[in-house]
This record gives structure tokens, C-alpha cells and sequence, in this order.
């Protein structure tokens, strides 16, 4: 088992090339993410996360799998899942003379979306989902807009907490994001630099408030690549005031932490200034990250991600960088504990069929 490695990097294909096994092998990569064009099928699937495994079985195979637009593997069995939106919608339908009755629907929909999207994907190999989407929607943000459950904080709260009970009854553990909230700024991170102009006052009482309320049952959280100007100059992801001082500090969060993708515009200037992926990788790090993502730089010869493995590897050597205790630990603690249910007998398994009837 490696202690620490925090890199998760990606490959471009539908199986494992020479370099991708050479690049799994390198002790600081703790893992990789997946995405639509690493899919062909459930059977395809399944070999490529065993192939994996087989190289280190401590390696976390992650997907960004939220439902709605956000779902990466859609055919060959698996559950088209709702927007989150839908379900914060079903939360505040009028429930005639019956109060209460819409939320506690709602509720149990979100349980039912977490507990099929899990088992799903561990029944193929799958580690982590980095879900639930924790931002308010604000009407403002299009790359958040419907993966947000609704933009009331205690709305949010409520329905994310029982996602992730479903998300633990599959094996899973989950990963609020973006920390502390994407969903006022109209900015797309992917693209642009987002900046954020109010007060932590007003962040802490709103965007930041499920954070607070969902606690240790949290298993990670990625902070956001927004910069927040009354709070740091520089985006969340790379703010030690934002890792440290108030979501490990003043929120009390004891899990893992992520950065966000590494190759988007919103983490490639610092303090003004352009970066490499190493040195945001750095920052990233230093400002208290446990792993940090670099996403889509495997296509072609993949020199991109070659780049950050051997910069990390050099800035280590040199002592410009160290692991943060526990970091480690907290990202063994993200594979599932318990052995997955087959596909098969996951599709006739009557929980998993009574979730099918519970999904919105």
C-alpha cells in the first residue's frame, strides 16, 4: 500500500496503454478519474477498473457521476438518474392536505438516486463519485444551474445527507463540492476565473452552511476555483485560509480534500500569475489539498501528465514539498470497505429493485 500519493490523473482509451501502467505504477499517483470516453460498455468497464486494480489495488477509481448532465455511463443498463434539481423541485411540490409529504418523498428520492448510482458503478469496479453538487442555485451559474439541489442551504443539506445514506448503503463514500459554493458567480471555472465579491459573513451563512451541517458525514469535499476577494486573492482550491483555517478550523471537517481539475483555466493563474500544472499542484497542496486532479492531458502522448508526475517527484526530492499528515490515511479511507454486489445479482437484488420504483 502507498502512504501517500495525491495525484489522480486520467487515461485517454478504453483499456490500460504501456505508459498509462507505467504512470499507475509511479508511487505518487494515489488513483485516476474516468470519463465518457474511457466507456464502451459494462463489460468493457469492468475489465479496465480490474485491470487497474491488478496494477494496485490501493489505486481509487473515481468518476464524476452526478445524474443529469453530469453522467458519464448511461447505456448498457445503467439508470438514467434525474438532475439534482428535480429532486429539490419534488421537495417544495404542494402535497395536498398532507404537509410535509413532498419533502419526505424528496427525501426518500434522493436516498433511492444515491443508493442506485453507487451500486451501479461499484458493480463495475468504481471506488468514488465526486457527489453530491453542495452549491445554491442561484439562477447565475450555467455550469452549476440543475446540478444543484435548489438554493435554499437547508434544502440542500437535507437531500444531499440522504444521498450519500444512499451512497453508504451501496459501499460508497461521497464528495461535497465546490467548497465553499459555485453557484453565485456566472463565471465558468472550466473557462474563466470566478470571482466571487461578498462578505464571509454572507458565504458562511448560506453557500458554506451545508458544510457545516452534514459534519463528519462528509468523506471529502473539493473546494471550488472561485476566488473570493473579501476572503484571499487566490481561488479556494489554493487558499490555506479556506482549506485550513475555516473548513478543517472553523467547520471542523476531518475528511480528505481534493482539488479540483488542475488543467482549468480557473487553476492555471496564481496571484496574478500564469502557472504549470506543477506548481499548481503545489499550491494546491501546500494550501492544504490531500490529492489534487489533472484531467484530459492524457490524450496524444500525455507529456502534460508526465510533466506534474515528474515535477512532483523533483519538488519532493528537493523539499519543496511535503506530505500532510494524515493525508494518506484519509485517501485509503475513500475505497469501499466492503466487496461489491455482481451486476447480476445486483439487477434481481430487492432493494436495489425497490430503489428503481422510489427514483423520480
Amino acid at each position: 500500500m502507498t502512504p501517500h500519493a495525491p495525484l489522480i490523473i486520467d487515461i485517454a482509451g478504453l483499456t490500460l496503454t504501456k505508459a498509462d501502467k507505467k504512470r499507475l505504477r509511479n508511487p505518487l499517483v494515489g488513483g485516476l478519474i474516468l470519463f465518457t470516453r474511457n466507456w464502451q460498455s459494462r463489460e468493457q468497464l469492468t475489465a479496465l477498473c480490474h485491470s487497474i486494480k491488478k496494477i494496485r489495488k490501493d489505486l481509487l477509481i473515481c468518476v464524476d457521476h452526478e445524474g443529469g448532465r453530469v453522467q458519464r455511463f448511461k447505456s448498457d443498463g445503467f439508470t438514467h438518474l434525474p438532475p439534482m434539481r428535480v429532486l429539490g423541485e419534488l421537495w417544495r411540490r404542494e402535497a395536498q392536505g398532507r404537509a410535509g409529504e413532498s419533502a419526505m418523498q424528496a427525501t426518500a428520492a434522493a436516498t433511492a438516486c444515491g443508493y442506485v448510482l453507487g451500486a451501479e458503478l461499484r458493480a463495475c469496479g468504481v471506488d468514488l463519485s465526486f457527489t453530491p453538487v453542495l452549491d445554491l442555485d442561484y439562477g447565475a451559474s450555467s455550469v452549476i444551474g440543475d446540478r444543484a439541489f435548489d438554493v435554499d442551504a437547508r434544502v440542500v443539506s437535507l437531500l444531499a445527507r440522504s444521498l450519500m445514506h444512499g451512497l453508504l448503503q451501496s459501499g460508497m463514500t461521497n464528495c461535497g463540492k465546490h467548497f465553499p459554493g459555485h453557484g453565485h458567480v456566472a463565471a465558468d471555472s472550466h473557462t474563466d476565473i470566478p470571482v466571487d465579491t461578498r462578505s464571509l459573513k454572507a458565504i458562511l451563512k448560506d453557500d458554506a452552511a451545508p458544510y457545516r451541517w452534514l459534519g463528519n458525514s462528509l468523506a471529502s469535499v473539493m473546494p471550488a476555483h472561485v476566488i473570493y476577494r473579501k476572503v484571499d486573492a487566490r481561488p479556494a482550491g489554493f487558499s490555506g485560509k479556506w482549506l485550513n483555517d475555516i473548513l478543517r478550523g472553523q467547520l471542523g471537517f476531518t475528511g480528505a480534500v481534493f482539488s479540483d481539475d488542475l488543467s482549468m483555466v480557473g487553476a492555471r493563474v496564481i496571484d496574478g500569475q500564469q502557472v504549470s500544472s506543477t506548481q499548481a499542484a503545489l499550491a494546491a497542496l501546500a494550501a492544504g489539498c490531500d490529492m489534487v486532479l489533472l484531467c484530459n492531458q492524457s490524450l496524444g502522448d500525455g507529456a502534460e501528465v508526465d510533466a506534474l508526475i515528474d515535477g512532483l517527484t523533483k519538488a519532493h526530492f528537493h523539499g519543496q514539498w511535503q506530505p500532510l499528515e494524515g493525508s494518506g490515511k484519509r485517501r485509503l479511507a475513500l475505497l469501499p470497505k466492503c466487496p461489491a454486489t455482481p451486476w447480476d445479482e445486483l439487477m434481481v437484488q430487492p432493494a436495489y429493485r425497490q430503489a428503481l420504483t422510489l427514483l423520480p
